[in-house]
């Protein structure tokens, strides 16, 4: 069983600092809150530890499309489904970012998880602290301005 969480949330920053700030995968534990480390070891892989209902996760995930100040979308290579992509667009003065993620529940918990909405939950808890960080810092962490384009992607585009 697929699960599939969108969310979104309108940022008080220019597209290119919220961008920039995302692709900072290194960071996300700071507002992800089942991210515990991302390793991004080159321009497309990276190697995640996640803890889902106190259990430890790892794997890896290729970033399969990405262009600047637009879109970054990613899958797993390996283990259970995990994909996503987030968009950003300026709206009102502003930049609307859109999440959407899917990925195949393991087990008695993180299926129960999944029926009861508690994954749409942490989705909007982890991009309200994705706002309240790059709102307070004012800049981005470092950036990253390369495209890919040409691998495949699993879940649909929003």
């Amino acid at each position: 069983m697929t699960t599939t969480v969108t969310a979104e949330i309108d940022v008080d920053a220019p597209v290119s600092t919220v961008y920039n700030q995302w692709t900072q995968f290194e960071s996300f534990p700071e507002y992800l809150g089942a991210v515990k480390s991302v390793q991004q070891i080159d321009d497309v892989r990276t190697h995640w530890t996640v803890s889902i209902a106190g259990k430890e996760e790892d794997f890896y995930a290729d970033i399969v499309d990405q262009v600047p100040d637009s879109h970054v979308a990613w899958q797993s290579t390996d283990g259970a489904l995990h994909a996503g992509r987030v968009e950003f667009e300026p709206h009102d003065g502003q930049t609307r970012v859109k999440l959407r993620m899917e990925w195949e529940p393991e087990g008695f918990i993180e299926k129960v998880g999944a029926a009861v909405g508690i994954d749409d939950a942490q989705a909007k808890m982890d991009l309200q602290r994705f706002k309240k960080f790059i709102e307070e810092r004012g800049i981005e962490t470092g950036d990253w301005r390369g495209e890919v384009h040409g691998r495949q992607e699993t879940s649909p585009d929003m």
